[in-house]
């Protein structure tokens, strides 16, 4: 029972110093309150990618939903979002491999054919709590 305890008290704490400042993304654009908003907090390396180190969802609001990635360190990072209407889990994309639900990234960057530049949607995050909004699109 005391080995349990420790376990517990010590996931607690590891939460509670969880390195970084939360990064609190408003997402307009959203079409019904179905589904799920998905947002992911990238490093250039990872921009436009599934494997994005930071993420976080929540259930869709119309209008704007608002969501909070938590424990981001401080440095230079873009955006990504979509809306999954559908509720899936996944970006849904046509056969050319475009997405086909609601997309957004950071300082409202539109996408026509091609990815986004990480430098057109880069922003700064330091050690306290950031806020930024954008709005998810369909892509043409």
């Amino acid at each position: 029972m005391r080995a349990l305890a420790a376990i517990l008290a010590a996931l607690a704490l590891a939460a509670a110093n969880q390195p970084g400042a939360p990064i609190t993304v408003a997402v307009s654009g959203i079409a019904a309150a179905k589904g799920k908003v998905h947002v992911d907090i990238c490093p250039e390396t990872k921009f436009t990618r599934e494997d994005c180190p930071w993420s976080a969802e929540a259930p869709a609001v119309a209008g704007t939903t608002t969501v909070i990635v938590r424990g981001v360190p401080p440095g230079r990072y873009a955006a990504q979002a979509y809306y999954d209407a559908n509720g899936n889990g996944k970006a849904d994309r046509n056969f050319i491999g475009m997405p086909t639900e609601l997309v957004g990234f950071s300082n409202d960057v539109v996408v026509r054919l091609s990815r986004p530049k990480f430098a057109a949607a880069a922003f700064e995050h330091g050690q306290g709590p950031t806020r930024i909004g954008f709005a998810v699109r369909k892509i043409p």
